[in-house]
Order: structure tokens, then sequence, then C-alpha cells
């Protein structure tokens, strides 16, 4: 489903991806681990055509996302799904307004239409009755599980999660990985987890990766990343390096 090779990305002399490649196969819930700071939002960017490479391509479903234009990139970006690091919610709407804002957007859906599709995805995420809130009214796990639920609405096959659980207590943080279970098996959803939360996202993954220095230095099962005998990741996940 998500295909990425040999990426390139430099921001002046600061080469931040250099030589990327990673695959991630269809339903798959895979998570891209490392340092904060070094290069996986900027991945993720790639991802959604936020942003070019200066080399290699990223594939979605077989397709080059870096080569499509018009018609085509909004059917393909439609495919996929993102939820932010914050949330990114409109302060001014209601829980419900913010999950129906692509609907009114993107769709030709009626009225009717929308509030059906609006109501059972916040249900989807355990948060029925808390449509008429404001974000400010509602916690930092909640709005997360909002941005969940707007991206549902849209019924997207793969959906890129910018550091779900930065910023959450474990109990919050453990009830965002579920909510990611539960969807995956619901839906066989792909999922594309951004993360530096350690041991935490090994729960919930099939296969993890992890990028340093611009490159994926090891892909593995949670269990073989975890005991992996690469130096570097050893550090990472003991909170040796930053």
């Amino acid at each position: 489903m998500i295909e990425i090779v040999d990426l390139h990305k430099k921001f002046g002399t600061n080469a931040v991806l250099r030589g990327v490649n990673l695959k991630v196969a269809k339903g798959e819930t895979f998570a891209l681990i490392g340092a904060s700071g070094k290069g996986k939002s900027v991945l993720i960017k790639h991802m959604i055509g936020l942003m070019k490479p200066d080399q290699g391509q990223v594939k979605i479903d077989g397709q080059d996302i870096g080569r499509l234009h018009g018609k085509k990139l909004v059917q393909l970006k439609n495919r996929i799904g993102i939820v932010f690091q914050f949330g990114a919610l409109f302060d001014s709407l209601s829980v419900f307004d913010n999950v129906a804002f692509p609907l009114q957007e993107k769709t030709r859906l009626g009225a009717k239409q929308i509030n059906d599709k609006v109501l059972a995805a916040l249900d989807n995420v355990g948060l029925k009755g808390e449509e008429e809130k404001f974000p400010a009214q509602i916690s930092g796990g909640m709005r997360k599980r909002v941005a969940v639920a707007r991206c549902l609405v849209m019924d997207p096959e793969i959906i890129l999660f910018d550091e779900p659980t930065t910023g959450l207590d474990p109990v919050i943080a453990n009830s965002i990985y579920s909510t990611i279970q539960k969807l995956q098996r619901e839906r066989n959803l792909t999922s594309f987890i951004i993360s530096h939360e350690i041991p935490g996202i090994f729960k919930i993954v099939d296969r993890a990766a992890m990028l340093h220095d611009g490159r994926i230095i090891q892909v593995g099962t949670s269990d073989e990343i975890q005991n992996s005998t690469v130096p570097i990741v050893q550090k990472f996940l003991k909170g040796e390096i930053e």
C-alpha cells in the first residue's frame, strides 16, 4: 500500500532524509520511531503530497504521489487521512462541526447524510454525546479522538498518525492506542504511526522501523526491534540518545 523508494530531502545544507526506503503492506499497522526533530514529520508530509522530494519516490497503492496533479492527486489524497500531532481542530467550531468540516468542503452530501456520518464517527471513537462541546471544553485525549473521527468520516484507506500520544498521560495514551486497534479490526485500515513513545507503541503495531540520520537503520516486528543488536536502536530504546 505504501512504498518509499530512495527518498532524499535537503533544507539548505541540512540533509534531513538521505535515502529512505520502506514498504508498508495493506492492512498493516506500522510505526516509524526515532528521536524528535530527525525527519519523521518531514517524511509524513511527503506521503500526503505536502512536500516534493529532491530525489526518490513515495508510492501509494502503486501511484507516485510526487508525479500526480489535479484531479488524480485529489483522488489519491482523499484515500488518505491524517491525524496531526496536536489535533489541528478549529477552536471556534464545535466537535460536531469540526468532524463535519471535510464532508461540507469536499462532498455534496446532504445535511442528514452528514449528520449521520458525523454521529457514527464520533460513536466509533467513544465520543457519543460530546458533539456540542468545543475543543477548549474537552481533554487532550478527547481532542485527539475528535481528530481521528474527522479522518473517519471521509472513509480513508490509510490513516497517518503524527505523534498521536504526545503530551498525554499513560492512561489517556493507552485509550488512543485502543482506539487505533479498534479501527484496525473493524475497518482493516493501513495505519502509519510516527512516534517516539517507547515502549507503548510496540503494543499495537505489526512492524516498526527506526529513522536515524536520515536513513532507516532497522525494520522488524515489535519484538525484533526491542531485542535489536543494532547499538543505536538499543541506545534509543533506553533513552540514551536524543
